[in-house]
């Protein structure tokens, strides 16, 4: 990967990670630059995430921080060699906006994704028709085939059924807000009924009179990042694209949510008996 087309979401995830370490260990960007014998810029480059680093000076850097784990080495390792890894949308172009490359990145290496949508069904669980239906009210005509693929594909992380598992809890208004006419409606809720049954799949509806606290909870996702251990990061969707929160403080918070959010919804088997419910309402 061209130094041109940094700051990735694994080249920023590695410069985080080399900066918390380093200011850990009391050192300033002077002392790292000296043990790699080179300017200042160039770590400051590496730490926002807008160059790599050659693995002899990642190596360096990690025995400077005093790094002893073997396995924290071999997850900052392998994220520094990820950092040139060539995605399936690595060749998709400007169609794709930044925080969509993030999220994709995000959910690539990621071992569970545990979801939570109030308001649409989640993306990964979106028939075509839903998607077109979505993506045709809020996106100009040229960009809708590319997205609509874009999101299909997403759906082959679920495919083999272990190597990624999938969480969700559904806010039960984003069952009865499927637009695009009955047949629509139909399709995308034996589409949910189908994929519960999945063993990698977990489908949660959080009913109306769910007593829950008073915040307001947005659409969130926990990635869990593979390594050994895995590291829980969190993105937040918001409407002009997502924001990573990578903080302990932050991630702690957000997975007491989802323990709360778990722990108020339907169970899994309560969730298909209402889908399945729905279905009958609608007539199908």
């Amino acid at each position: 990967m061209a130094q041109n087309e940094m700051p990735t979401m694994r080249s920023r995830r590695l410069g985080g990670e080399l900066r918390r370490l380093r200011v850990e260990a009391g050192l300033k960007v002077q002392d790292a630059a000296e043990a790699l014998e080179c300017g200042q810029p160039k770590i400051s480059q590496i730490e926002n995430g807008k160059r790599g680093i050659r693995p002899l000076d990642l190596t360096t850097l990690l025995n400077l921080y005093q790094v002893e784990g073997d396995q924290q080495r071999g997850n900052i390792k392998r994220l520094a060699k990820e950092i040139h890894k060539v995605d399936w949308w690595s060749g998709q172009g400007p169609l794709l906006h930044d925080s969509l490359r993030d999220y994709l990145t995000l959910e690539a290496d990621s071992q569970v994704s545990r979801m939570y949508e109030p308001g649409v069904i989640p993306g990964p669980l979106q028939t075509e028709e839903y998607m077109r239906e979505m993506f045709t009210t809020v996106e100009p005509s040229e960009r809708v085939d590319r997205l609509v693929e874009t999101r299909k594909k997403r759906k082959d992380l679920l495919a083999d059924g272990r190597s990624f598992r999938l969480r969700t809890i559904i806010d039960t208004p984003a069952l009865h807000r499927i637009g695009g006419g009955s047949d629509i409606v139909r399709g995308q809720l034996r589409h949910l009924l189908e994929a519960g049954e999945q063993r990698n799949i977990t489908i949660q509806i959080l009913p109306l009179n769910a007593t829950l606290p008073m915040e307001q909870y947005v659409p969130y996702t926990i990635f869990g990042l593979r390594g050994e251990p895995p590291v829980d990061v969190i993105w937040l969707e918001h409407i002009t694209g997502g924001t990573l929160l990578e903080q302990q403080r932050d991630v702690q918070r957000y997975a007491k949510a989802w323990d709360d959010l778990t722990a108020a919804a339907m169970s899994p088997s309560e969730s298909q008996q209402y889908i399945r419910d729905l279905i009958e309402e609608s007539g199908s």
